[in-house]
């Protein structure tokens, strides 16, 4: 059943990534966070770029429409970032705990709220990826996981340095992770009433995963000290390209 796949998929992205970057966060050195960000980087320019943005452009819609929304999904993503709405927290954990020194309630707040509300974006767009096809939902929703664990990583930092628990912080961040179940609803059930709208709103997914690429994870690692881990960043941003043209020649088939 297709609602129940969106659902699964959705639940997979806000919830499962807030898992596994919990535990990866207690149990891998601080050098893991880099490359699992050169990788994210670059299956979301993969996704983008081979597989969202090739099936809104054959869908027949009108490019110049298609290229107008896509720029405005970017200038509306750096809008949202720039009131926090939009967070993304990729800091290496000795850098997280030195700036969250002596954090408060409001600050754990305003992470969980747009934390929250990236997570609602995602599953709206989950949902228009698998109402095209459930290939590219699926390819969608990795991509989504892929970007969400490194971006929870940092977000369990600042948690953690605000005073709460590990567990706490966990219980938090996994019911902010739930808005993407709402999202995914949302979304369906929306776009299932318009379907015209549908390339329009997998052109802001792809507009979702560039900006998130380019604006934020591409510059994190470019913050990084030169020497070794540039081989590695290198490694796993290919790593993440080559993950993404497989996903798509797996859709095409």
């Amino acid at each position: 059943m297709l609602l129940a796949s969106i659902l699964l998929a959705s639940l997979l992205g806000g919830v499962l990534s807030v898992v596994v970057a919990g535990f990866l966060l207690k149990g891998l050195p601080h050098y893991w966070l880099p490359r699992m960000v050169g990788f994210s980087a670059g299956l979301l320019l993969g996704a983008a770029m081979l597989s969202v943005l090739p099936e809104a452009f054959e869908s027949g819609a009108d490019s110049h429409a298609l290229f107008a929304v896509l720029l405005a999904g970017f200038v509306g993503f750096y809008a949202l970032q720039r009131t926090t709405l939009w967070r993304h927290s990729h800091a290496a954990p000795s850098e997280e705990t030195h700036h969250a020194h002596g954090l408060g309630r409001d600050t754990v707040l305003t992470v969980l709220i747009g934390d929250g509300f990236h997570n609602f974006v995602d599953g709206v767009l989950i949902a228009a990826a698998f109402l095209t096809d459930p290939a590219l939902g699926w390819a969608t929703a990795i991509a989504v996981i892929a970007h969400e664990i490194p971006q929870e990583a940092g977000d369990f930092v600042l948690l953690l340095s605000s005073g709460l628990t590990f567990r706490r912080a966990l219980a938090l961040n996994a019911l902010s992770g739930l808005a993407s179940v709402l999202g995914a609803l949302v979304g369906y059930w929306g776009l299932s009433h318009a379907q015209a709208f549908l390339p329009y709103a997998l052109v802001l997914a792809a507009a979702s995963f560039i900006y998130i690429a380019i604006a934020d994870l591409l510059p994190f690692l470019r913050r990084e000290p030169v020497g070794a881990q540039i081989a590695w960043q290198t490694l796993a941003l290919t790593a993440g390209l080559v993950a993404a043209a497989l996903l798509s020649a797996s859709h095409g088939e």
